[in-house]
């Protein structure tokens, strides 16, 4: 009777954050697509945790099981919000199958670089997307038309820099040969002075 009660109270979460999110992106303004996500999942798992103990002595689970429970939601809800809206806000692979689809099942594969460069960065508006969640993530700020990183800025840079070089596969399958290219992709990029700025 626990099982069964613990099933139908995350079907009940789930039902919630589909309402909850489906409400807030169609009627409510959204800076960033992953932020908003999991502020939905977070509501929705403090109303559905709120209902489990509310309901109290009419339930067989235990106040334990309870909080349990709305431990798994909010980890559910995390795992909603990464893997759907923000996957597929985010994801150049789904692009790549939309782009294909769109152009009839078929793109030549040496002109998909410039379909990415003149399309996708238009099309979805990335330089601005990307530039409004790092402005809302507290990791840039844009000074007299220069963008420039905060120390929180440069604290995950580094620790990003640091993920990517010890824990990033060495030798990663890219089109039919194994190379560490992705591992320290900046090694080789020739230093451009046109574009820089601040101090």
């Amino acid at each position: 009777m626990k099982f069964a009660e613990s099933i139908i109270a995350y079907l009940c979460f789930a039902l919630l954050l589909l309402l909850v999110f489906f409400m807030h992106m169609r009627n409510f303004a959204v800076d960033v697509v992953f932020y908003a996500a999991l502020f939905d999942a977070a509501l929705a798992a403090a109303i559905a945790t709120a209902l489990l103990f509310a309901l109290g002595s009419r339930l067989r689970l235990t106040r334990f099981e309870r909080g349990l429970l709305g431990c798994i939601f909010l980890l559910s809800g995390y795992a909603f919000a990464i893997s759907i809206p923000t996957l597929i806000d985010r994801s150049l692979s789904f692009y790549l199958l939309e782009k294909l689809q769109q152009r009839g099942g078929g793109i030549r594969q040496d002109t998909l670089p410039s379909v990415f460069v003149d399309e996708y960065l238009i099309e979805h508006r990335l330089v601005d997307v990307r530039l409004t969640e790092q402005l809302q993530s507290g990791t840039i700020e844009i000074v007299e038309g220069c963008v420039l990183l905060t120390d929180k800025g440069r604290e995950l840079a580094e620790l990003s820099r640091w993920i990517r070089l010890q824990l990033l596969p060495k030798r990663r399958l890219l089109l039919d040969e194994y190379t560490d290219a992705l591992v320290d992709p900046l090694r080789d990029s020739v230093a451009r002075t046109d574009y820089v700025c601040g101090p």
